[in-house]
C-alpha cells in the first residue's frame, strides 16, 4: 500500500481523534494501561491551532484515506511532538517512522536543535520505538523547565507519572554538515 506524508489541512482535523482512538486499541493488551484506550483524544479545536503552527502531517494512502498523523509545535530551540498516531491495521508498518522522520526533516530546516516528545515508559510503540528512531530518554533533573512542565500536567491529567519520560532526538546542526 503506497503513503505518502503531506502537511495536515484544516480539513483533517475532524479526522484525526478518530485515527488517535484506533490507535489507543493497542493499550488494551496492557492491562494496567487498558484504559488509555477509553481516554480523550485530542479535540479537532486542538488540532487546528497546531495546524495553524505548521508542523503537523499526516500519512495519507492512496486512496485518500488517512493512516496517522503527527501534531507537533514548535517551542523555543525544538519542535515538541504532542501526538503520534497510526490507525489500527496500519501500524508496524513503518508509518509512524516516516511521520517521525519528516518531523524531524523540518526541525532540521527551521535550524531547531531536537525535537521532543513526552512517552510511556517500556511500551513497546513508545519509546522503546522512539530510541530506534534517535531519541534518548531524559532523566527528570535532565527536562528543562518547558518537558518538567509538560510531565506535571500529565500526571494531574491521570497519565502515571512512573510509566513516563520526556525523550529528545538531538539534531545536527546544518552547518555541520
Amino acid at each position: 500500500m503506497m503513503i505518502s506524508i503531506r502537511p495536515t489541512m484544516a480539513t483533517d482535523a475532524p479526522l484525526l481523534p478518530a485515527i488517535e482512538q484506533s490507535a489507543g486499541e493497542l493499550f488494551r493488551t496492557i492491562p494496567e494501561l487498558a484504559w488509555i484506550a477509553d481516554g480523550d483524544n485530542i479535540p479537532p479545536q486542538r488540532h487546528l491551532e497546531l495546524i495553524a503552527d505548521g508542523a503537523c502531517w499526516v500519512a495519507e494512502a492512496g486512496d485518500g484515506s488517512l493512516a496517522g498523523f503527527l501534531a507537533a509545535q514548535l517551542a523555543g530551540d525544538a519542535l515538541h511532538i504532542w501526538e503520534l498516531s497510526v490507525r489500527k491495521g496500519r501500524q508496524r508498518k513503518g508509518i509512524g517512522r516516516a511521520l517521525v522522520t519528516q518531523a524531524a526533516a523540518f526541525a532540521r530546516e527551521k535550524g531547531l536543535q531536537a525535537v521532543t516528545l513526552s512517552t510511556f515508559v517500556g511500551v513497546a510503540w513508545n519509546e522503546p520505538m522512539y530510541r530506534r528512531l534517535g531519541f534518548m530518554a531524559l532523566a527528570p533533573e535532565d527536562c528543562d523547565e518547558r518537558l518538567q512542565d509538560i510531565l506535571r500536567d500529565e500526571l494531574a491529567a491521570g497519565l502515571p507519572g512512573e510509566r513516563r519520560c520526556a525523550m529528545r532526538m538531538q539534531l545536527a546542526r546544518a552547518d555541520a554538515a
